[in-house]
């Protein structure tokens, strides 16, 4: 193995032409510069340097091996200046990750907030279930994760710690022609004759389910449609009502109202997660995340 402080001295004696010279600037004995030298040469099976009467020039072995020698100690140098920006918080990767509704306006708007303030951070974004989050982040994969406890709760994960950003609360959206829409809040058991537009993924458990069951009835016609935009798309044709978690609220089309449900059950609590020993720059995407909840909360005055 090549030892860098024998590969920088190489350098520092090829750029002095000189043992005397590399010694001072290193802080060595000259005696130590030769000896390093001595074992450097016998590790690399052969002269780098020819000792002159004034000074030492490079073998065409030495040149070889100076070439990588600058390019490894190039290398090195920026390592430790990226570890360092990158411990400040002021630059580097960033990798981040969100279950879908969290990245429809909250982490995007926590995101243009670091990226305001901290340029040079650079983000990379993911969208997973909680589960994986949860897991990614255990491998470090991710260094925040935005999740939720729903459906199954919370996932716990060593070394993993998650505060709590906000309760969501599910709403349901109705076209505008829909006779509920005017409605200050609604009871799920008006709905009961309603086509219900839920996720794809119909082997899991779901809160309209269990809310179902509460008001006194099962849900008797269901579509099955993975995406939110496509979830719209039917709601705003009429084929249907869904339930919208109160983080969709934004990319809710103009032709679709959201109404409360009567039903306060109906809601899942949001974490931002990470790990042990967080970046600080995702302590910092975490209280622009808080500083987004507060916004997205704060009453708006009228017109």
């Amino acid at each position: 193995m090549w030892e860098t402080e024998s590969l920088r001295l190489l350098v520092t004696v090829a750029e002095t032409g000189s043992f005397t010279r590399a010694a001072a600037r290193l802080n060595y004995t000259q005696s130590a510069v030769s000896r390093r030298i001595a074992a450097l040469e016998l590790r690399a099976g052969g002269p780098l340097l020819v000792r002159l009467p004034r000074g030492v020039r490079l073998t065409p072995a030495g040149r070889v091996l100076h070439r990588h020698a600058v390019d490894v100690l190039d290398r090195l140098a920026r390592a430790e200046r990226d570890l360092t920006v990158l411990h400040a918080g002021d630059g580097g990767a960033l990798h981040t990750g969100a279950f879908a509704t969290a990245n429809i306006a909250l982490l995007p708007a926590a995101l243009r907030a670091l990226k305001d303030a901290r340029p040079e951070i650079d983000v990379v974004a993911a969208e997973n279930p909680t589960g994986t989050l949860m897991r990614q982040l255990a491998d470090g994969t991710l260094d925040l994760a935005v999740v939720s406890d729903y459906p199954y709760g919370l996932p716990s994960a060593d070394g993993i710690t998650a505060t709590v950003l906000c309760e969501d609360d599910l709403l349901v959206a109705l076209p505008r022609r829909h006779p509920l829409a005017g409605s200050q809040a609604v009871d799920l058991y008006e709905l009961r004759d309603e086509t219900w537009i839920q996720s794809a993924y119909g082997d899991r458990p779901t809160m309209l389910a269990d809310a179902c069951a509460r008001a006194g009835f099962t849900p008797g016609k269901v579509m099955r449609i993975a995406g939110w935009a496509g979830k719209f798309g039917y709601a705003v044709a009429g084929l249907g009502v869904a339930l919208v978690p109160s983080l969709a609220a934004p990319a809710v089309p103009v032709e679709l109202v959201l109404r409360p449900l009567t039903d306060t059950a109906l809601r899942r609590t949001v974490h931002v997660a990470l790990p042990e020993t967080p970046l600080p720059a995702a302590l910092a995407l975490k209280e622009f995340l808080i500083e987004a909840i507060v916004e997205r909360e704060r009453p708006r005055s009228p017109g």
